[in-house]
């Protein structure tokens, strides 16, 4: 597992074989001894060196997690250290939930300096799949994506409201009577193709007959969201209370009589059969403190 990690860190065998301290060959035969058995080819090998294959990634990840908590335990058994002290992986699906952790995580470091954040933003598919492989320990993101997995235990933070929103000179931002059927005239920017964003607008637009396909943009970068709105007639989605602030009210209008979200409560999912961790455990008390009232 070290050889395999320090050839995706260094991207290529001769990289790696520095890293480690062993040769090139060695490095080759450690890595395709490895793929035999397990049955799956962890790379791609090129001219210019090595590019991980999506099994491989899966890999990867729990291979350095693995060899992370190991280099860990060793150290806190020499040093009988801080229960807290060692990293704690936060997933976040969709990425354009980050935000969210801020407080929580300044909160929780004030406490217990010991730890370590290692904050993943990425897609629900790919993040269940890392909390259920270990790669994380704990994720957030909307419940209704996680409800599904019985393997997984989830607890409630907050309850936000989406909101829809345009550019201030969009055609629907001075229109009082908004229907759904204006909405399907138009593109959409959504944090996430999983639920609930997702399947809602898929369906608004199949109710009046359009190919979602070709209106539906995925985007989990915020920033990019307000740039693209910023400069078209697409329509973004932002919690209620982004649109409360004086930066949306310069730049962006809310649309008005129509929302096809109703209230998303977010959670916190770890896996059923582990215990979390102790940094995971006040990480969860941060956050239902700071959205209690949410």
């Amino acid at each position: 597992m070290n050889h395999v990690v320090a050839v995706a860190h260094g991207g290529s065998f001769t990289k790696a074989a520095e890293m480690v301290g062993v040769t090139q060959s060695g490095i080759t035969k450690s890595i395709a001894d490895l793929e035999r058995e397990l049955g799956f080819a962890i790379f791609f090998r090129t001219s210019r060196g090595v590019l991980l294959t999506e099994d491989g990634r899966d890999f990867v990840e729990r291979a350095s997690r693995l060899l992370e908590d190991a280099r860990s335990l060793l150290q806190g058994s020499r040093e009988r250290g801080d229960p807290f002290a060692g990293p704690m992986r936060v997933g976040v699906c969709p990425a354009s939930l980050e935000w969210l952790l801020a407080e929580p995580l300044a909160n929780l470091l004030a406490h217990h300096s010991g730890i370590r954040y290692e904050i993943i933003g990425s897609s629900f598919e790919r993040m269940i799949r890392l909390l259920r492989n270990g790669s994380i320990d704990v994720a957030l993101g909307f419940d209704a994506a996680f409800a599904e997995w019985t393997d997984v235990r989830r607890e409630h933070v907050a309850t936000l409201q989406g909101v829809l929103f345009v550019r201030k000179e969009h055609p629907l931002a001075s229109q009082k009577d908004v229907k759904s059927s204006d909405l399907a005239q138009h593109d959409f920017v959504a944090p996430s193709d999983s639920r609930p964003y997702g399947v809602v607008i898929r369906q608004l637009y199949e109710s009046h007959g359009v190919d979602w396909r070709k209106h539906l943009h995925i985007i989990d970068n915020f920033s990019i969201v307000r740039q693209v709105v910023a400069t078209s007639n697409a329509i973004g989605v932002a919690t209620s209370e982004y649109a409360a602030t004086p930066f949306f009210s310069s730049k962006f209008a809310a649309i008005e009589g129509v929302n096809p979200f109703t209230p998303a409560p977010l959670c916190c999912a770890v896996r059923s059969r582990w215990d979390p961790k102790p940094s995971v455990r006040a990480f969860l008390v941060e956050m239902r403190t700071r959205f209690r009232t949410i």
